[in-house]
């Protein structure tokens, strides 16, 4: 499988010829990121993970949770709202959904809809969240307003996963990146892993 990270916390996955798409929201500009896929698979409707008019604009099956949903209806049967525990078969990959909610990012207001992606039993993409599940591959968020260090390098230390590629990072300027990268590179060199931040347009095979 390959997997091509995009703009801010959209990846792309590959495999035999057939693609999906996971987030590929307004921070992510580059319209080849869902060109030609045959699904798209959102976590949450927050404005970094969630584009409708870039939905509308390709011919994709969508599958995401309940929040996405309801702001989606022109789009009628190619919208699958799942669950936690869900499982579906798309583009050759098989999907397990993990996950139900965002993480508090707020103490007045609750935590929207989030469904995290178990994909082929190898790659978790969490959305925001810092939901435990086994994985070999963690495509783990690596800021945002909502997340701390330490909570980041706890969710890495339980997850253990084999290799950990940090996303979500478009509100990073060069500094902030500077220091994600440092505080990345520490953890690896401690659990003896591959730990690192994907760049944009960089591809990794899994």
């Amino acid at each position: 499988m390959r997997i091509t990270k995009y703009g801010h916390a959209c990846v792309r996955l590959e495999k035999h010829g057939r693609a999906i798409v996971v987030d590929p929201g307004v921070m992510t500009p580059e319209p080849d990121a869902s060109a030609e896929v045959e699904a798209v698979l959102i976590t949450h409707e927050h404005f970094d993970h969630f584009d409708p008019d870039r939905l509308k604009a390709v011919r994709a099956e969508v599958y995401s949770c309940a929040g996405v949903a309801r702001h989606l209806s022109g789009l009628g049967e190619r919208v699958h709202v799942v669950h936690d525990g869900d499982r579906f078969r798309v583009a050759g990959f098989q999907v397990s959904v993990v996950g139900d909610k965002h993480h508090l990012s707020h103490p007045d207001v609750p935590p929207v809809d989030n469904v995290g992606f178990l994909i082929d039993e190898a790659v978790l993409h969490p959305g925001d969240a810092l939901t435990t599940v086994r994985a070999p591959t963690l495509l783990l968020p690596g800021q945002a307003p909502w997340l701390t260090v330490p909570d980041m390098i706890d969710y890495l230390r339980r997850m253990a996963p084999h290799r950990a590629y940090a996303i979500h990072d478009g509100l990073l300027n060069e500094w902030g990146l500077r220091v994600l990268d440092d505080v990345l590179a520490m953890e690896a060199e401690r659990a003896g892993t591959e730990i690192r931040r994907l760049r944009p347009g960089e591809s990794v095979e899994v």
